[in-house]
């Protein structure tokens, strides 16, 4: 069995590289620990950089199309992954999640309704709905015995006939929740109540750690119950760049509104790379994936056991799934300006916790998807900067 080194550093600088090449223009210095954008340090696998350049050694480059294969080998994983039958018929792909966010609203919305999400939460659920002219309506997640839990008592009561559309994190970023099945039939309820639209954000399922189980959306309902869902293989085997997302629809009178505006936009069609990485990754990446996960989590057990010891006004919130971990940084007794510029002093780029809307202040999202020795490094630096504030 081959065994990847994950402990390898790798410099991403010069690549045109979002998380190391655009610190300056984002942070205001170029020489931060780039622990930010959601995107692994780790090199990509082989097996999908063999069928890349399998494919380039052939030297042409013209028009593709989605093969049999590459549906198949989606069905596969789903099927191995949570135990769910999907059919060809619901799988489209689409050129990335965020994009097809937006193509959601503007095929099932209009401008002046109102879309419903859940902060704290990744911040391009609320910028794209508003940036199109749409009102973004908060359903906070509360925080019970120190856990995150939807406040459906609130969602009831917010809801009004213009809500059209919720935007579901499933797994949740950045609280890293894997949301029980329980949780999931309950929105449901009430969403197919209230005649809302529910899209499933699921980029995360595939990083949900041993102990927990993750449930696409669609699978609890059944295939009468209007939804979307959208996966990929991008953050599991690090190839957002390839871009080589796909949407699931089982409910036939949502599927053909949403792929019919795909098609008459040629938005449904594939590049010749991300038909090739995903079907190297959902036929080759077990192994590889089982062992990127447990380090990941190592990763996690390590910030988790530094702070506890040498950094307690830090509290992590231990994620259930994915590489990144919500840090509440109350403890500091700082204002959320004074936060980011402890971490900045620092010299550590992360993300900050009010950009994820409600609930995030006082709150800073670390990505852990690097070599531990940066991880080390890093909570050293804050370590040292904190002990001189």
């Amino acid at each position: 069995m081959k065994q990847y080194d994950f402990d390898e550093v790798i410099d991403r600088k010069g690549t045109d590289c979002v998380k190391a090449d655009r610190l300056e223009a984002d942070f205001g210095a170029a020489g931060l620990t780039p622990l930010w954008v959601a995107d692994m340090d780790f090199r990509s696998p082989d097996f999908i950089v063999d069928a890349i350049r399998k494919r380039c050694a052939h030297e042409v480059f013209g028009y593709t199309f989605a093969s049999d294969a590459y549906y198949d080998c989606i069905i596969n994983w789903v099927k191995q992954r949570y135990g769910w039958d999907t059919e060809r018929e619901w799988i489209s792909y689409i050129p990335g999640i965020v994009k097809g966010i937006a193509f959601v609203i503007d095929c099932f919305t209009r401008p002046g309704d109102k879309v419903i999400i859940q902060p704290p939460v990744y911040h391009p659920f609320r910028i794209v709905p508003e940036s199109m002219g749409r009102r973004v309506l908060y359903n906070p997640l509360k925080l019970v015995n120190g856990a995150y839990a939807m406040d459906f008592e609130q969602l009831e009561a917010v809801i009004d006939d213009g809500c059209k559309l919720l935007i579901l994190c499933n797994p949740h970023n950045p609280g890293g929740i894997v949301w029980p099945k329980d949780t999931l039939i309950r929105l449901a309820g009430i969403c197919a109540k209230r005649r809302i639209l529910v899209v499933s954000d699921e980029i995360h399922a595939e990083m949900v750690y041993p102990g927990y189980r993750h449930y696409p959306f669609p699978s609890l309902l059944g295939a009468d119950f209007p939804c979307i869902t959208f996966m990929a293989p991008s953050k599991t085997f690090n190839i957002a760049g390839i871009v080589a997302s796909y949407a699931v629809i089982p409910h036939a009178a949502t599927r053909r509104q949403f792929f019919s505006f795909l098609k008459a936009r040629e938005l449904n069609d594939g590049s010749i790379f991300a038909y090739q990485a995903t079907m190297a990754a959902y036929t080759h990446g077990n192994e590889w994936r089982r062992q990127m996960l447990a380090y990941v989590i190592g990763n996690v057990d390590f910030v988790a056991d530094f702070t506890g010891r040498r950094l307690p006004q830090i509290k992590v919130y231990r994620p259930q799934a994915s590489f990144l971990i919500w840090l509440d940084c109350k403890g500091l007794h700082v204002t959320q300006p004074e936060l980011v510029s402890l971490f900045l002093k620092a010299g550590l780029a992360l993300n900050d916790g009010a950009m994820f809307g409600p609930g995030g202040e006082g709150y800073m999202r670390l990505n852990a998807g690097c070599p531990r020795c940066v991880t080390e490094q890093a909570l050293n630096a804050l370590k040292t900067t904190l002990d001189e504030k």
